[in-house]
């Protein structure tokens, strides 16, 4: 019996041996775990799991943007990006070397490489923080904070800090260091909480040379993603279809999370891609994948799997686009180099010429047909152009089409029908332009060609003063109708009024009373309204300003008789697979607003005759065109000193509108050679109307 009490005792110690042993164990794991989670973020990188698990997003191909016509503009094509692993890379032997000689390779072969790292690839070492994107900063301090490290650190200080924790060798030059540095630090911003992003794409869009080049290093964890491209089948249109970037971290937070973005998508930034960004983007797949330590894929399923993006059907017709472009640059580049042609005027006007628009629309839907604004760029190579193209003077980037201008003489269709339909002024009315309107002891404007020539237009009628564009003549109807009525019209006409299209536009203003005090509220000398404001806001100066998109929705307002219609550039969404159209974007008419009958026809006359009269002010451009044309020029006033700004508005056929366009270049002088530029694009406008009445009843739609 005290033999079996012994071995009982002795069992006993045993097993409560073995479980303080496994006690210890555990402690030990567990103390050994809670260490490496407490560990600095950029030296915690390798896993001692033999397999890790990871989700990544997949992303959609994104959908295509045509013209009116089918024409395809934007589309994709297959691309390869090369990913690291970080999981298999920290987890071979020697990663920094792998990672050296991988850096190495892309430099000998001259091919750029993702590296975030905001601080110079040469010494002595500075911060280049400023050079990147607010989520890209946001990044850079998240991953700070996450090591303790303080933000306010030198970049020596902090250089040194990293090659600390990366383990570089202390023999490596500096360069080598900060190489493979910036390498360490983007797949350490993969583990740190908050920064939203997932696989670390070293290199995107690789040609297939340097993917085998760089595939033959057999880096550990290097692999190849297939994925898609924009691909822009135009070199016109850049301000309209737009660009794709990175979104912001604010855009993120109160945008693109709750849509379920990934916070590194890429996102529309400007134009069409932006406009319809929801609609192009698709949705992004979910996968899940796990691979062993030497980078084998264990195992692989779709949570989600990808679905294309639907496509975009323009109301834009690219033909006509091309046309106003070329249009545009010929004339432009042809006012720098001579000034107005055929006037005598000249002075060398025109030879500081800037950049200009030209907007196209139908009448009847209000359908953009044409929005080129000069001088433009390439979409093709807008990263690549980026830094060339925003130190030019002229800013190929702005959208001339859709930022507001004074209208000049182009406004004063307004003045004539407010005259007639509340003035009570009738379109036979004769005055007698004396050059000098000498109504006001203290203001005294000129009509424009006593300015120049110094004679007059003589005794002169409604639309014969809309034929010679004379400033006399709106003098004096203006101040005898009053700001009320003219500021009605306007508005009713859709001007200083946002036109509905889906690009962000500027809305630009009517010269009134209230604008006038809004604009001058810090000095009350100026903000007060007078009869002299009334008269130059009769012929389209003041504070009149508006967008060659809202002068052409006018002018196809006025060919209306004065309903307006909707801007848009939509025509319809098409699925993916182009088997069904999910949206048939249909006209909405946003004003029914009419003037009388005699108002329209001193329009119409007016414009006839500025278009194609003895004395019409486009005349020299448009008299001989084969349709009838109703136009209008206007030389607009502005204070950057130089040439009057050029404006030219018109609609055809003058019988039966179907087209308006607005033409505006700043500095050109006059509008009368603008012409050119609208002759042009009706050109390809009524070839194409010819050859679609003459299939008839043969054409499949």
């Amino acid at each position: 019996m005290e033999r079996q009490a012994v071995e009982i005792e002795r069992k006993i110690r045993f097993r409560i041996g073995v479980f303080l042993v496994l006690i210890a164990v555990l402690v030990g794991l567990y103390t050994a775990r809670l260490f490496k989670l407490q560990e600095p973020a950029a030296a915690s990188e390798a896993q001692d799991a033999q397999s890790y698990t990871y989700r990544s997003t997949v992303q959609a191909a994104r959908g295509e943007i045509l013209d009116r016509n089918g024409t395809v503009l934007v589309s994709n094509r297959a691309s390869y990006n090369i990913q690291i692993d970080r999981y298999v890379l920290l987890n071979a032997d020697q990663p920094n070397q792998h990672l050296l000689e991988l850096a190495e390779l892309c430099a000998s072969l001259g091919v750029a490489y993702v590296d975030h790292l905001p601080i110079s690839l040469e010494t002595p070492y500075t911060y280049t923080l400023e050079s990147q994107s607010s989520t890209w900063q946001n990044r850079f301090r998240l991953f700070m904070d996450a090591n303790g490290w303080d933000t306010d650190m030198s970049p020596q200080n902090l250089m040194r800090e990293l090659r600390d924790a990366f383990n570089i060798p202390e023999e490596w030059t500096e360069e080598q260091a900060r190489r493979v540095v910036g390498l360490r630090y983007e797949l350490a911003l993969r583990a740190v909480d908050g920064t939203g992003l997932e696989s670390y794409i070293l290199i995107s869009d690789v040609d297939t040379d340097t993917l085998a080049s760089i595939m033959e290093l057999s880096t550990p964890g290097l692999s190849v993603q297939t994925t898609t491209v924009r691909v822009y089948n135009t070199e016109y249109a850049a301000h309209i279809l737009g660009y794709l970037g990175s979104m912001m971290a604010d855009e993120y937070e109160e945008t693109y999370q709750a849509l379920g973005y990934p916070m590194n998508a890429q996102v529309g930034r400007t134009g069409v891609e932006l406009a319809f960004e929801e609609v192009l983007h698709g949705v992004d797949g979910e996968k899940v994948t796990t691979v062993s330590e030497d980078g084998e894929i264990l195992d692989e399923y779709w949570v989600t799997e990808p679905e294309a993006g639907d496509n975009v059907m323009l109301t834009i017709d690219i033909e006509m686009q091309a046309a106003a472009e070329e249009a545009l640059e010929e004339i432009i580049l042809d006012l720098r180099a001579n000034g107005i042609p055929s006037s005598s005027d000249s002075q060398g006007r025109g030879t500081d010429a800037e950049g200009g628009a030209l907007v196209a629309i139908e009448v009847d839907t209000g359908k953009v047909l044409v929005s080129a604004s000069y001088p433009t760029f390439s979409l093709e190579t807008f990263y690549e152009d980026y830094a060339e193209v925003s130190q030019d003077p002229y800013n190929p980037y702005y959208n001339r089409a859709l930022s507001p201008g004074a209208p000049g003489s182009t406004f004063k269709m307004v003045t004539a029908i407010a005259a007639i339909d509340s003035a009570g002024i009738g379109r036979y009315r004769e005055i007698e332009d004396q050059g000098r309107y000498t109504y006001f002891e203290t203001y005294q404007p000129e009509c424009l060609i006593y300015t120049n020539t110094g004679t007059t237009h003589g005794i002169i009628n409604m639309m014969e003063a809309l034929e010679v564009s004379c400033n006399y003549y709106f003098y004096e109807v203006g101040r005898e109708t009053g700001i009320t009525a003219i500021d009605t019209v306007a508005r009713n006409l859709g001007l200083g009024e946002p036109t509905g299209i889906e690009l962000p536009e500027e809305i630009g203003h009517r010269a009134n009373a209230e604008t006038k005090a809004e604009l001058y509220a810090n000095d009350p000398d100026l903000s007060g309204w007078y009869d002299a404001d009334t008269i130059a806001a009769a012929i389209g100066q003041s504070e009149n300003s508006f967008t060659p998109l809202q002068l052409a929705n006018y002018t196809a307002a006025l060919a209306n008789g004065g309903p307006r219609y909707k801007v848009t550039i939509l025509e319809r969404v098409v699925s993916s697979d182009y088997e069904s159209i999910l949206v048939q974007n249909e006209p909405r008419l946003v004003s029914s607003y009419t003037f009388s009958e005699e108002a329209m026809a001193c329009v119409e006359e007016g414009m006839r005759l500025a278009a194609s009269g003895s004395r019409g002010t486009a005349t020299a451009y448009l008299g001989d065109y084969e349709i009838a044309v109703c136009a209008k020029t206007g030389t607009a006033e502005h204070g950057a000193g130089g040439s009057a700004n050029g404006v030219f508005v018109c609609y055809a056929p003058a019988d039966d509108p179907q087209i308006a366009i607005a033409v505006y270049v700043e500095k050109g002088g006059q509008g009368g050679n603008l012409a050119r530029a609208a002759r042009a694009v009706m050109d390809v406008y009524f070839q194409t109307e010819s050859s679609e009445q003459l299939t008839g009843e043969n054409t499949v739609n």
